[in-house]
């Protein structure tokens, strides 16, 4: 009895699992063209084309632009069918069936098939010294034992020379989609014009690199290792496999020449694009960017076969489909898992940097909307989580409006294009709700939101007379507001990335902490982005070259190329796919919180285990505005090895401009002298040596540095000051980095800074930083108006509490500031004021109106008011103009003179203490 229950609780749960599947599975597309072509247009379609170009001024530039590319190669087809085909790279002596690989480095190839077969790309790195000589340039059939005849673009005049086939990197694959491409163009051209010169042309280049990839096998790597999952059938990655895409989109628009010509042939076509599909399909990264890539080429492939039933496999264009759709494989997941792992379904954020999250949710986007036009078939209600993951772009941006760039990102504005892919498709699918909504995200991201169409000149590929046609906004929906997009905090725990923002343009102020949690992340430990007047001047550095290239891996990548604390010159783990998060320990105002909350004071405090040194690290972030125009900073950071033995914590900071000054409080220059102390000698990471200029002095004293962005006379130069507090042990560095290269242009910058130094600041504490923690207080501010904080000094807990740091920041203005922070809970005192917060700040103004600010606390004296709570809380009191407002997220009783009340957990509001 007991065995019959198991087995009938089993098979329910084997039905409830499939039923579960069958409910996230995707539907397929009904009532599949038949007929060639079928990706961007059927044949029934071509008068509408050809009205559009009669009609449209863009069109007949595109057509004239395709024309102007292709019609010389296709006239001299004519007299000398060799000579384009001939600059294929194959194995036009050899052909080789077997290529083998040496790792990420091309090795040899062997077999011998009846006919030239495709040559395979030289390295994974496609880094190199070499460029392919132009098309007259190229030796035709080469294939030589001596590798490739190529110009070396080191050397004066650009020789041409003979370099070994793995030393060239990717040129061998690109350039032969290049010709691909040429050959897609003419195919067309003949579908289009119906002239067979142009079909003559693409079948020749088709057919010569179709039947030498017929006859080739896939790579095999001699090491045994992780490349041999990563190899296509063309090159390294099989992301990078876009010659199947394009010899599919040829293939679309000749079959109809090569069904009247060479209808034996077909069977060949199609078995080389299934043996392609399938190795992508074998191969790749299923977890990431990568699973999306595979999955577009492989649809692209899949239009172009014929239905299952013409195969004796079963495996045709709907087999395809549906795989990438529904199918999970070892290494190819399906979409509906991939968006599941990916995206955080609470805040539609990607398990990437942001960089490639922008690319992701354009690219599922894209996918969605070319799914739709290419099969009548609307598949977004089956993805939920992308409305979100568009909605939340905005979240990524600072308030200058360019996009935070940490790990392996760059900094720039917010691409509309997933914006604009889900308005088509709403429109498409006349979903008005769905229109509106994100019509109004549009035109506020959009530089011309009353104009329907932004001006560009559409590019001469025949993909521009089908996927960028102008869109067409309608004109009653109007402008959301930027306030519908962002909020003053934002937390997202997939990616370890917190956010603190206040205001926008010139004044606003943003600082962003980034673990190392996802894929495409540096070594970073707890990173931060702090901007100031109008740029992101505490900047990432950006990935500063290839992945695989030394530079990247020992020091872009890594701990000291950020805004970051190491530990023993020692601090490292993982990059690109890195699981070390940190835990957001307490934030105010609450992640995505719209309102309820007092605005002028942010906080976050993060806690990191850095994993090399086994060290604990907690960083205390706050932005405190003091002004339309001004405000400051306060960066505290704790460092201290698990295990003692501590032997120094560097604290680097990194800040855009072409000067930099380390000078004492009163602002005099300290001596720093020339020294060697931070370099790989010593057990330290090779990143340091890739620093320069280094000079250094040793002090107990408060310093402050000061960076300038020095722009040409008449314009307002722009300065991040730094203040940081002084104590036994500690040790400052100037010091020369290399170029930040997370700016593509200048943005408005006055010098070029992926070229010029980029100018460090490092302070040493030598021992543990814990009871002697790095505190600082950041200000930016410009020339005209000059620092709004007058002085700042230290001060210690009267009752002794050795992890808390204190300040009294005195502004221009009048307004005094206290500052309180600890790493535990004990009580402390400075005055009349008592707490045991972590983070506290009394800010006090001249015509008596002052704030209260706690921090993750339980207990607070100051003003004449004592606060008590049961639980550890943030709590906000303020008196202006006499009256009194509080934000308590915890239940809280305050105390004046004889006078108690207590009050319930409550927004920001006007109280009445009776």
């Amino acid at each position: 009895m007991i065995r019959q229950f198991k087995i009938t609780a089993f098979l329910c749960c084997v039905i409830s699992i499939a039923s579960a599947q069958e409910i996230n599975k995707i539907p397929l597309p009904e009532n599949l063209e038949q007929g060639y072509p079928r990706i961007y247009i059927t044949q029934s379609e071509k008068k509408s084309l050809q009205k559009t170009i009669k009609k449209e001024a863009w069109a007949k530039e595109v057509l004239s632009g395709i024309h102007n590319r292709i019609d010389k190669h296709v006239e001299r087809h004519i007299s000398n069918p060799e000579w384009m085909v001939s600059r294929l790279m194959m194995y036009w002596k050899t052909k080789a069936t077997n290529v083998y690989v040496n790792g990420i480095y091309y090795s040899h190839a062997d077999g011998e098939a009846p006919v030239p077969t495709v040559r395979f790309t030289g390295s994974r790195d496609h880094t190199t010294n070499y460029v392919m000589p132009d098309l007259e340039d190229i030796l035709p059939y080469m294939d030589d034992e001596r590798g490739l005849y190529l110009r070396n673009k080191t050397k004066e005049g650009r020789p041409l020379e003979w370099v070994e086939q793995s030393k060239t990197g990717g040129i061998i694959h690109r350039h032969n989609q290049k010709l691909l491409g040429l050959a897609r163009d003419a195919a067309f051209l003949y579908w289009f014009e119906d002239k067979e010169p142009f079909a003559k042309f693409a079948f020749d280049i088709f057919d010569t690199y179709m039947m030498g990839m017929y006859y080739r096998n896939a790579p095999k790597d001699l090491m045994n290792g992780h490349i041999q999952t990563l190899v296509g059938m063309e090159c390294f990655q099989v992301i990078h496999e876009s010659s199947l895409k394009i010899a599919s989109e040829l293939y679309d628009f000749l079959h109809q020449y090569i069904e009247q010509n060479y209808p034996d042939k077909i069977k060949i076509y199609d078995a080389t694009i299934k043996k392609w599909n399938h190795q992508i399909i074998k191969n790749g990264v299923p977890q990431n960017n990568w699973n999306l890539h595979q999955a577009k080429i492989i649809l692209k492939a899949a239009m172009v076969l014929q239905s299952d039933e013409n195969y004796e496999d079963g495996k045709g264009r709907e087999y395809y489909i549906n795989y990438i759709l529904n199918v999970t494989s070892p290494r190819q997941w399906s979409l509906t898992k991939l968006l599941d792992y990916g995206y955080d379904k609470d805040n539609g954020v990607w398990a990437e940097c942001p960089g490639y999250s922008f690319g992701v949710t354009n690219d599922v986007m894209r996918f969605v909307y070319d799914f739709d036009n290419t099969f009548n078939h609307n598949i977004l209600p089956y993805l939920p989580v992308m409305e979100k993951a568009v909605k939340v772009l905005p979240q990524y941006l600072f308030p200058n409006r360019q996009t935070i760039a940490f790990g392996d990102s760059y900094y720039g504005s917010l691409r509309t294009d997933a914006i604009s892919d889900i308005i088509r498709i709403a429109q498409k699918n006349n979903n008005t709700e769905l229109e509106k909504e994100f019509t109004e995200m549009y035109r506020l991201f959009t530089e011309a939101s009353n104009q329907s169409n932004r001006k560009r000149k559409p590019k001469a590929d025949i993909s521009s007379f089908f996927a960028s046609k102008p869109l067409v906004l309608n004109k009653k929906y109007g402008t959301a507001k930027l306030e519908d997009y962002i909020t003053q905090t934002f937390y997202a725990p997939n990616v370890s990335w917190h956010v603190q923002r206040m205001g926008q343009g010139k004044n606003g102020m943003m600082v962003s902490l980034n673990g190392s949690l996802g894929n495409h992340m540096h070594a970073n430990g707890i990173n931060m982005e702090l901007y100031g007047k109008g740029f992101v001047q505490g900047a990432d550095p950006g990935k500063g070259a290839g992945y695989l290239q030394p530079i990247y891996l020992e020091y872009y990548s890594q701990f000291p190329a950020h805004n970051t604390v190491m530990v023993d010159g020692a601090s490292s783990y993982t990059e690109m796919l890195s699981y070390h998060a940190f835990d957001l320990i307490g934030e105010y105002p609450k992640s995505e919180q719209k309102d309820g909350y007092y605005s002028d004071i942010t906080y976050s405090n993060v806690y990191f285990l850095e994993p090399e040194t086994r060290s604990d690290q907690t960083r205390l972030v706050s932005i405190v505005k003091t002004g339309e125009e001004t405000g400051y900073y306060i960066d505290i950071f704790r460092s201290k090895k698990q295990r003692k033995g501590d032997k120094f914590h560097d604290y680097y900071y990194h800040n855009l401009g072409q000067t930099m000054k380390v000078m004492d409080v009163k602002g005099n220059p300290l001596k720093l002298t020339q020294s060697e102390e931070m370099g790989f000698a010593g057990g330290h990471l090779y990143a340091l040596d890739y620093m320069w200029d280094k000079k250094s002095l040793k002090t107990n004293k408060d310093y402050q540095v000061e960076w300038k962005i020095d722009f040409e006379d008449g314009k307002d130069d722009v300065f991040m000051n730094l203040w940081m507090k002084g104590t036994q042990g500690r040790e400052v560095f100037s010091i020369k980095s290399p170029p930040n290269k997370a700016f593509k242009g200048n943005h408005g910058l006055p010098y070029q800074v992926d070229k010029q130094p980029y100018l460090t600041f490092v302070a040493r504490q030598h021992g543990a930083a814990w009871e002697k923690p790095f505190v600082s207080v950041y200000e930016p501010f410009t020339t005209s108006k000059g620092k709004s904080i007058k002085s700042i000094s230290s001060f210690e807990d009267e009752n002794g509490n050795k992890e808390f740091a204190g300040l009294n920041i005195s502004h221009k203005s009048g307004r005094q500031d206290i500052v309180f922070s600890s790493a535990n809970h004990k009580k402390v005192k400075y005055k009349d004021i008592a707490t045991d917060a972590t983070y506290m700040v009394i800010a006090n103004e001249e015509n008596d109106d002052w704030v209260i600010f706690v921090g993750n606390g339980k207990e607070v004296t100051a003003k004449g008011y004592t606060i008590s709570a049961t639980t550890y809380g943030n709590i906000v009191l303020k008196q202006q103009n006499g009256q009194l407002m509080l934000h308590n997220e915890v239940p809280v009783e305050i105390i004046q003179n004889s006078k108690k009340v207590k009050f319930d957990v409550g927004d920001y509001r006007v109280i009445k203490f009776k």
